[in-house]
């Protein structure tokens, strides 16, 4: 009955989802600040291009790690009461970034617990689409995670800030929008009415034990990964490759990331229609396509084209995975989530301190741009041959119709009473 009245906006709960994109918006902007401001943090600390990268990965592997304890805590306890816990815990690492921050030991500790800001995906999620019925779970999550628009705050603000009055104001500055959200999630976000579940070690080893959760955590390493990894490094892409100025380099870095942070939406969208195979086929071939024509050096102006583009097809390729992640684990959605999205983040590590390493052993940053396209052509093999395999282990029907593929044969009968029903 919830879901004839007229659509999405009246088959779900339209506050919380707002919460949720709100508290991951500023959640991934504190998330990756240490990347736009690591021109000015190299310069203040003496580092080297490998502990650059590393420096701006932390916070990428952080992520990762809290993600798993979030994903957990809010299937215990409730999404709502983990989003606030989040958001508190993220002050701490901004209070050190802004006061006390004096050696490289002390940006490695912030971009750790930065990571909690990262883990807010295991929650914002699952808190948005557990209002919603599965015909618009896609569209909702791709909402929910259209808040990776954050780091078009980080990218655009933090190197203007820093160039202004110092990188330590950056962090202070950063603190305001994080208590503003914080107290509008507390009055808009509402609890899921699903059933919250009690995590045992049982349930724990059946799913990582379910193989869909690691071809979904490797695809995931791949387009999120890909996304938040980029989007963390190219500030100093852009400023170490072609020698632009850190505030213009920021400038060049947003308006690449502003495509992968809008069209995340689109691809939940896409995915409710044509299914999230095939739109995950076609973002990992075309990215793979993007960055090693990137590889090649071409201009700055061809460059920041073809990242735009292969960042938009990641965006879509994210909303396309979690289009398929709550139909297949609708009872362990926050677990599987920060599986998931602890892949992503692992994904999002490797990447700039692969670009930092390449840096400072070649001089440039083209043979990591080659490692990184030939990856994603990997995951586009890959995910050619598991089509095969799904076609022939799944529900043909659900196969073809959705590309939806995480429904084994012996529940085929019951998913098609609950259609008819």
């Amino acid at each position: 009955m919830t879901v004839r009245r007229s659509g999405f906006l009246h088959a779900g709960h339209l506050p919380t989802l707002i919460a949720a994109l709100l508290y991951f918006d500023v959640s991934f902007m504190v998330w990756i600040m240490l990347g736009p401001l690591a021109p000015y943090l190299r310069e203040a600390f003496h580092l080297t291009a490998t502990e650059q990268g590393v420096m701006t990965a932390i916070p990428l592997l952080g992520g990762a790690a809290f993600r798993l304890v979030l994903g957990a805590l809010g299937d215990r306890i409730g999404r709502r009461r983990t989003g606030l816990i989040g958001m508190a815990i993220t002050f701490i690492p901004l209070i050190i970034g802004a006061t006390s921050a004096s050696t490289p030991a002390h940006l490695y500790l912030i971009g750790a617990l930065l990571g909690v800001a990262g883990a807010s995906f295991a929650v914002a999620l699952p808190l948005a689409g557990g209002h919603y019925p599965p015909a618009y779970q896609g569209l909702a999550m791709g909402i929910a995670g259209a808040g990776n628009s954050g780091t078009l705050f980080a990218t655009w603000f933090a190197p203007r800030i820093a160039e202004r009055f110092g990188w330590s104001a950056a962090f202070g500055l950063a603190m305001a929008p994080i208590a503003v959200v914080a107290l509008l999630f507390a009055m808009m976000a509402r609890e899921p009415p699903a059933p919250r579940v009690r995590l045992t070690r049982a349930q724990l080893a059946t799913v990582l034990r379910e193989a869909d959760t690691a071809w979904l955590s490797f695809l995931y390493s791949l387009t999120f990964g890909g996304f938040v990894g980029f989007a963390t490094f190219l500030t100093v892409f852009f400023h170490e490759q072609y020698g632009v100025s850190r505030v213009m380099a920021g400038g060049f870095a947003t308006v690449v990331v502003v495509a992968g942070s809008l069209l995340r939406p689109v691809g939940g969208w896409l995915s409710d229609r044509i299914g999230g195979y095939r739109l995950l086929l076609g973002a990992l071939g075309g990215f793979a396509i993007a960055v090693g024509a990137v590889a090649a050096a071409p201009p700055v102006s061809v460059a920041i084209m073809l990242l735009f583009v292969g960042m938009g097809l990641l965006g879509m390729g994210n909303g396309a995975i979690f289009q398929l992640v709550p139909q297949r684990f609708p009872r362990h959605l926050g677990l599987v989530t920060g599986i998931v999205g602890a892949a992503g983040g692992l994904g999002g590590f490797v990447l700039p301190t692969v670009l930092g390493i390449a840096r400072d052993l070649t001089g440039t940053y083209n043979t990591g741009l080659v490692l990184v396209a030939a990856m994603a052509a990997i995951g586009f093999a890959v995910l050619l041959e598991l089509g095969r395999r799904w076609s022939e282990e799944w529900h043909p029907d659900v196969v073809r119709d959705t590309g939806i593929f995480a429904y084994r044969k012996n529940t085929a009968p019951r998913l098609a009473a609950q259609d008819e029903a």
